[in-house]
């Protein structure tokens, strides 16, 4: 499966700030935020105070998460490469233990910048409207119910939630299907 994101704490930060927003949004404040001179990298990025980080587009809360991840990586707490290799359950518990990580972040980090081939990020709501209408469900499945179907699909969860957002984004892009 194909990486589309860095590894490590620049894509770690990337996942942080597109949370609960739209790609657009998204794109536009990682542009912002990726030209901060040192923002990249741990080290540098808690040299940054939060004005900058913050004029950047980031909320309080994402300059906290990405600062408490910073600290992590420096203390010797988080190491990237030795997560990314974790089987997927192991690997999400050791990302969520971190304040500011929680199951959303940690999967889309470990699907799309370590490149996991067995992670379904069942909190997504994209990918659970698209489960609902693709698999023909009386209705949208709970979190729990989702996280359930997926363990079917496992060792590609992964191969299984990209085929669910293509198929959410071309039903969302069809004219009178509501999803």
């Amino acid at each position: 499966m194909p990486r589309v994101n860095p590894k490590g704490f620049a894509g770690m930060a990337k996942v942080i700030c597109g949370q609960q927003l739209s790609v657009q949004s998204a794109a536009a404040i990682w542009g912002r935020f990726e030209q901060l001179p040192g923002a990249l990298e741990p080290e540098s990025y808690l040299l940054l105070d939060e004005e900058t980080v913050r004029g950047a587009g980031f909320s309080r809360g994402k300059f906290v998460a990405v600062r408490t991840i910073a600290e992590a990586v420096m203390a010797g707490e988080l190491n990237f490469a030795e997560v990314d290799a974790l089987p997927a359950e192991e690997a999400i518990k050791a990302l969520v233990a971190l304040k500011g990580i929680g199951p959303w972040t940690a999967e889309v980090y470990l699907l799309f910048c370590a490149a996991h081939p067995d992670i379904f990020p069942a909190g997504d709501l994209a990918l659970l409207k698209a489960a609902h209408h693709g698999l023909g469900l009386d209705e949208r499945p709970t979190i729990k119910e989702m996280i359930g179907m997926a363990q079917n699909w496992s060792p590609h969860r992964s191969a299984a939630a990209l085929l669910f957002w293509r198929y959410f984004a071309m039903m969302r892009d069809r004219e009178g299907i509501l999803l």
